[in-house]
C-alpha cells in the first residue's frame, strides 16, 4: 500500500472518533453550565437548546431610539470626515500590537470605531456597513459615502420628528437618487490618455502627484485591464516592476491549503502544475501524482473543473502532513473554461490532461507537467507568475485570440476573448512601496490602493468633476422631479441638501466657510467649474485635473441613501443589557486559611 493511501485510511477513524469526543464534551459542558447557573440566566433544557434563555434586552422606541442611533453616527462620521479632501488630516489608530497606524483611508478609520454605548454603536455599525460596501464595490469613496449617510439620516430624523411618514420619505429619497444617478451619467466623460489616468490617481491619493504618475506608468505597461499589485519595497523610493503572469477568479477549494494565515494566501514557489479537464473525486486518480511529488519534494498545484470527495480529503490530509500542495477550480464555464485551460497550459509549458484525447490523470508524469516560478492563491483568485511556457507559443496563442476578436460578431464572445487576451498577454505590474519606516509604508500603501481602485473605476465608467461638485450640479435635476405627496417631496429635499455636504466638508477641512463656497458654485451654470481646495481658488475642474470616477461617486450615493433611508424608518432598537458584574469574593484571605482570619481586613 502506498504511503499516501495508507495515511488517508489510517486517519479516517481518528477524525471520526475526535468528532464524537468533541460532541460529548460539548454536551457535558452545556449541562455543567446549566446546573451551575440555575434559574438566574440559563435553565437546564430537557432537549438540546430547548427553553434556553438569553440575557435581558434594552428596548428603546421612537425619537429616543433614533437620537441614540444618530449620536453613534455622529461620532463615527466626525472621525472619518476629517480625512476628506486635499487638506484633510490623518487619523492615528491604536493597534493591539506593534506601532499605531496612521491613515487617511475612510473605511480603515470606520472599521476601528467601537462605541461603549450599545445603542449608539448600532448607528455606528450601520454607517460602517455603508463604508465597507462602497469599498467592496468601488474601492474608494468611503469617506464621501459616510458623510452622505449622516446628512441623509440627520435630515430624515428631523422630518420624522415633525410627523412625516418615514416610508414616504424613503420613497422620495429613492426617487431622488435615481434622478441624480441619471444626471451623473450625463456629466461623465470617458478617459483615454495616460495624463487623465494620472489625474484620477493623483486626486484619490490626496493630491500626491508621484503616486498618480506611478499608477499611470503601471497601467501603461500592462494595459488598463492588466493586473497591478501593491507590495512592500526594500528601498526609500517607490518603483514599478512588471512580471509576466496570469490571474483568474478562482481560489483554493479549501482553506487548509493556506500557507500564510496572516494574509490568507497559499504561496507556492517553483511549483509543478497539473491541468485536468474534468472532475476529480476518486483518491486513486491523484495518488500516483502525489507520490511522485512526495518523492521529488516538489510543490504541486492541481487545476480541474471540480475537486471533491475522497480526492479533496486526500489532498487536505497530505497538506496537513507537510506536503506543499494546493487545488483550485478551473476558471470560466463551458467552452470558455476549456479555452482558458488551454491558455494556462500554453503559459505553463504543458498540456491539458483530457480523457477524451487519451490522456489519464493516473498515468500523468510529473516531469511533463507545467511549472511556474511563483503562484499566489487566495480564497477568490489565483495569480501565476513567470510560467515556464515558450514565449513564442504564448505570442502565437495571443495572435490566434486577436484574430478571433476581429472575426466574431457576438459582443459577449468578443468580451470574453478580450478578457483572455488581457490575462495571457498583459502580465502583472507590482508597485513596490518604499519608505523610511513601517508606519510610512503602511500609510502610503493605503493611498496607493485607493488610487488604484479609483483609476480602475474611472476606466470602467468615466470621470466627473471632483471636489464634490458633480453631486452638487447633479442635484439641480431634482427641481422638476414629480412625486406623489408632500412627504415624498421632503424626501427629495433631503437628498438635495445632503448632496451639498461633501463639497462643504472639503472646504471646511481647508479652513474655508463651506456654505459660502457651495453658494457661489450654485450661482453659475458651468458644470465643470469648481473649488480647488489645495490652491484655494475656483477653476475648471477637468482642466485642473480635479476629477472623480463616476462609479465611485455613484456607488457612494446609492449605498449611503439605501442604508440611511432604512435608518430613518427605525421605530424600535433592541440591544443586550450590560452583563452584571460577578459577585465580589467574601472575607479577604480569612475564609480558607485557619489562624489568619485577621489578615483579610488588616492588609487594606
Amino acid at each position: 500500500v502506498s504511503f499516501v493511501t495508507h495515511y488517508v485510511f489510517a486517519t479516517t477513524p481518528h477524525i471520526t472518533m475526535l468528532g464524537r469526543v468533541f460532541s460529548s464534551a460539548s454536551a457535558r459542558a452545556t449541562l455543567r453550565l446549566a446546573s451551575r447557573t440555575g434559574s438566574r440566566t440559563v435553565a437546564a433544557p430537557s432537549a438540546p437548546f430547548a427553553g434556553a434563555r438569553g440575557f435581558a434586552k434594552d428596548i428603546r422606541f421612537g425619537g429616543e431610539a433614533r437620537s441614540l442611533m444618530l449620536a453613534g453616527v455622529d461620532k463615527l462620521t466626525d472621525a472619518v470626515a476629517v480625512t476628506l479632501g486635499p487638506k484633510g488630516r490623518n487619523v492615528v489608530i491604536e493597534k493591539p500590537f506593534g506601532a499605531p497606524q496612521v491613515t487617511k483611508d475612510g473605511v480603515t478609520v470606520a472599521k476601528h470605531v467601537e462605541l461603549e454605548n450599545a445603542l449608539e454603536n448600532l448607528g455606528a455599525e450601520l454607517v460602517k456597513s455603508v463604508a465597507t460596501k462602497t469599498n467592496d464595490v468601488a474601492g474608494d469613496g468611503t469617506t464621501t459615502a459616510t458623510v452622505l449617510t449622516r446628512a441623509i439620516f440627520t435630515e430624515g430624523c428631523k422630518c420624522v420628528a415633525a410627523g412625516m411618514n418615514p416610508m414616504d420619505l424613503r420613497r422620495g429619497i429613492n426617487a431622488a437618487v435615481e434622478r441624480v444617478v441619471e444626471n451623473l451619467k450625463k456629466l461623465s466623460k470617458k478617459i483615454e490618455s495616460k495624463e487623465e489616468i494620472a489625474q484620477v490617481a493623483t486626486i484619490s491619493a490626496n493630491n500626491d502627484r508621484e503616486i498618480g504618475e506611478l499608477i499611470a506608468n503601471a497601467m501603461e505597461k500592462v494595459g488598463n485591464t492588466g493586473v497591478i499589485n501593491v507590495a512592500d519595497g526594500k528601498t526609500l523610493e517607490n518603483e514599478v516592476e512588471v512580471i509576466e503572469g496570469m490571474k483568474f477568479d478562482q481560489g483554493f477549494v479549501s482553506r487548509y491549503f493556506m500557507t500564510d494565515s496572516k494574509t490568507g494566501k497559499c504561496n507556492l514557489d517553483n511549483a509543478k502544475v497539473a491541468i485536468f479537464a474534468g472532475k476529480i473525486s476518486s483518491a486513486q486518480a491523484i495518488i500516483p501524482l502525489l507520490e511522485q511529488a512526495a518523492r521529488s519534494k516538489q510543490r504541486l498545484l492541481l487545476i480541474a473543473e471540480n475537486i471533491d470527495g475522497e480526492a479533496l480529503a486526500t489532498l487536505i490530509v497530505n497538506r496537513m502532513r507537510g506536503m506543499e500542495i494546493a487545488a483550485v477550480k478551473a476558471p470560466g464555464f463551458g467552452d470558455n473554461r476549456s479555452n482558458m485551460m488551454q491558455d494556462l497550459a500554453t503559459l505553463l509549458g504543458t498540456h491539458v490532461i483530457n480523457e477524451e484525447t487519451g490522456t489519464k490523470l493516473e498515468e500523468a508524469d510529473l516531469e511533463e507537467m507545467g511549472s511556474a516560478a511563483r503562484i499566489e492563491i487566495t480564497q477568490n483568485s489565483t495569480l501565476i507568475l513567470e510560467g515556464a511556457g515558450d514565449k513564442q507559443s504564448v505570442e502565437e496563442r495571443c495572435a490566434e485570440i486577436q484574430e478571433k476578436i476581429k472575426t466574431t460578431t457576438s459582443s459577449y464572445e468578443r468580451e470574453k476573448l478580450s478578457e483572455r487576451l488581457a490575462k495571457l498577454s498583459g502580465g502583472v505590474a507590482v508597485i513596490k512601496v518604499g519608505g523610511a519606516s513601517e508606519v510610512e509604508v503602511s500609510e502610503v500603501k493605503d493611498r496607493i490602493q485607493d488610487a488604484l481602485n479609483a483609476t480602475r473605476c474611472a476606466v470602467e465608467e468615466g470621470i466627473v468633476p471632483g471636489g464634490g461638485t458633480a453631486l452638487l450640479y447633479a442635484s439641480r435635476g431634482l427641481d422638476d422631479l414629480e412625486v406623489a405627496n408632500f412627504d415624498q417631496k421632503q424626501g427629495v429635499d433631503i437628498i438635495r441638501q445632503a448632496l451639498k455636504i461633501p463639497c462643504r466638508t472639503i472646504a471646511t477641512n481647508a479652513g474655508k466657510e463651506g456654505a459660502v463656497i457651495v453658494g457661489k458654485l450654485l450661482e453659475q451654470d458651468n458644470t465643470s467649474y469648481g473649488y480647488n481646495a489645495q490652491a484655494e481658488e475656483f477653476v475648471n475642474m477637468f482642466e485642473a485635473g480635479i476629477v472623480d470616477p463616476t462609479l465611485v461617486v455613484r456607488t457612494a450615493l446609492v449605498d449611503a441613501a439605501s442604508v440611511a433611508s432604512y435608518m430613518t424608518t427605525t421605530e424600535c432598537m433592541i440591544v443586550d443589557l450590560p452583563k452584571p458584574d460577578p459577585p465580589a469574593g467574601g472575607g479577604g484571605m480569612g475564609g480558607g486559611m485557619g489562624g489568619m482570619g485577621g489578615m483579610g481586613g488588616g492588609m487594606f
